[in-house]
């Protein structure tokens, strides 16, 4: 199938730094532990630094390192404007932050803004009585007659959305863990508080913010019930949550103002963006074009091709759902989901080709790609046993979906030493055999390691201004086969991926004189090649083709 028309243009209303860039995006808790009591803290981050710029990234995306019970692993904030004991200080932060920038490396930071911690102050005082001053801080519904919750609502991590207060004789919304309560974001004093926090943060030098789960910002002010899906399987889902169409309880239109009092605050800053994380229900592309505007985000992921089937299709409808790509930030693998290493292998598949094609197809999307730590080590996702699991997702769902930890196993270092480098005490989660076997020290003195495929990788986009920041167009898919081609100037390049494990041809149809580019590739792997009358290319399974095209004068 042929998407022909243009789909992106290299300048526009909502550009930023962000269009082209590469972004790496560090779990701290996981990447480096210097104190030595197994969790990741701020000091591993400054110790790794080095390494995350010598990928040639251009930032840095720090999930959170915030006060937290964890619950839910740093996603559960219990203090916006403080950095957790355990893992540092604001002084240690700010060594951070100017040691990015000295490396030439902007820093976003998580802004969570949809919910905090049940331990957050706010929420103590809002849970105490309906007459506080903070008694609209969260979203609070009387029960209905017969004492059940006022809808169907379902949290995504299992169970009702919503859970009884004795104090306040109400229920509070969560859309997640029942520790995690939803902020009402559309009290003004909650608007401005956050908008305060953001304001700390970046006075502190911060470029930016990755914005948690947008889709679940506001919803139905009637509080309606969804509606049921149709679902078609003989068997129900392993999760409830897909049983209901999500009209009514995420993605209200109200998102919209919301996002815009966040770009208002962020535009006092010059340089300042604003990064969205959307969920992985239908329309994503849609979504993404609605919320990055002028007035809202300048880019956003969604869950929602990682969650998909490795296939030419999909990357092309993912291509094709947005009107500007390059609003568009690829998160291939990250904290929620199993890693792409895995995810997405093709059954048999060589693992070092499957990564040296995961690392092309970022080096060429168009937009902001975010890789994920020991993304570009080619870590596979780890498999835990059940007493091993810290994420209370997987646990309610084991062993069916095993939840987030193995993408989540701590960052290997050094392979001879005790848990891979990553912390002298015992990890908060296990350091996996074959990730010691991949671990940093290890692959700096091997040539053709995927580390020294993704730096190459990454150094053609930078090089490349076609592919860094030019125009996408003729995005097609057949069979296994994805092409497009990206555009900056008189330069036109064209990228050929076969994502499978078998042989296939690409047919050239008149595109003109081709001159192949030198792309990095698996030890071993054979390059495509043109048949002798030009009209086709030979794609080997998992190979990759960069072409520079010239038309005839």
């Amino acid at each position: 199938m042929t998407q022909p028309f243009l789909l992106s243009r290299s300048s526009g209303p909502n550009l930023s730094w962000l269009n082209g860039a590469a972004l790496y995006q560090i779990y701290p808790l996981s990447f480096r532990d210097h104190g030595g009591d197994g969790w990741g803290d701020l000091d591993g981050v400054l110790e790794g630094l080095e390494h995350v710029a010598s990928l040639g990234v251009d930032g840095v995306w720090i999930s959170p390192f915030y006060p937290s019970p964890r619950t839910d692993f740093g996603y559960d904030v219990a203090d916006h404007r403080a950095v957790d004991p355990r893992m540092g200080t604001l002084a240690t932060f700010d060594r951070v932050v100017e040691r990015a920038h000295a490396l030439g490396l902007k820093l976003l930071v998580d802004l969570v803004c949809g919910h905090t911690s049940d331990a957050h102050p706010w929420f103590v005082e809002s849970r105490r009585s309906r007459g506080n001053d903070k008694a609209d801080w969260y979203v609070w519904a009387d029960a209905k007659p017969d004492g059940t919750p006022p809808n169907n609502w379902l949290s995504v991590f299992g169970g009702a959305a919503w859970t009884w207060e004795p104090r306040r004789r109400q229920y509070y919304l969560h859309h997640f863990l029942s520790s995690q309560p939803a902020l009402n974001l559309h009290a003004p004093a909650v608007m401005d508080a956050l908008c305060e926090t953001a304001e700390f943060w970046m006075a502190r030098g911060v470029d930016g913010f990755r914005i948690d789960a947008v889709d679940f910002f506001a919803h139905d002010p009637q509080l309606r019930s969804n509606p049921a899906a149709i679902w078609r399987e003989p068997e129900p889902p392993l999760k409830p949550f897909a049983l209901q169409q999500h009209v009514h309880d995420m993605m209200h239109p109200a998102i919209g103002g919301i996002l815009a009092r966040l770009r208002e605050t962020v535009e006092r800053y010059p340089g300042r963006v604003l990064l969205g994380e959307l969920s992985s229900q239908p329309g994503a592309g849609q979504r993404i074009a609605a919320y990055c505007t002028p007035h809202g985000l300048h880019a956003a992921y969604s869950l929602s091709l990682a969650k998909q089937p490795f296939s030419a299709k999909g990357f092309a409808q993912a291509l094709s759902a947005v009107p500007r790509p390059d609003s568009i930030c690829w998160s291939l693998s990250n904290h929620d989901v199993e890693r792409a290493a895995s995810r997405w292998l093709p059954k048999g598949a060589d693992p070092q080709a499957f990564n040296a094609l995961l690392a092309m197809l970022a080096a060429t999307l168009p937009g902001t790609v975010c890789l994920y730590q020991g993304e570009e080590l080619g870590l596979p996702n780890a498999v835990l046993e059940l007493h091993q699991l810290r994420d209370p997702f997987g646990i309610t769902y084991w062993p069916d979906f095993q939840g987030r930890d193995g993408s989540r196993t701590p960052m290997p270092w050094r392979g001879d030493d005790a848990n891979a480098g990553f912390s002298g005490g015992e990890p908060w989660l296990p350091v996996p055999d074959a990730h010691a076997g991949l671990a940093v020290d290890r692959q700096e003195r091997t040539a053709g390691s995927p580390l020294s495929v993704w730096r190459a990788a990454l150094s053609l986009r930078r090089e490349l201004a076609a592919l860094r920041t030019g125009t996408v167009a003729a995005v097609e898919e057949h069979g296994d086969l994805l092409s497009f081609e990206r555009a900056s100037g008189e330069e036109r390049l064209l990228a050929v991926f076969n994502l499978a494990g078998r042989p296939a041809e690409f047919a050239l149809r008149g595109r003109g004189q081709l001159e192949a580019l030198a792309v990095p590739r698996a030890p071993g792997a054979t390059a495509p090649e043109a048949t002798p009358d030009g009209r086709t290319l030979v794609m080997p399974p998992l190979s990759v083709f960069l072409g520079r095209l010239r038309l005839p004068v």
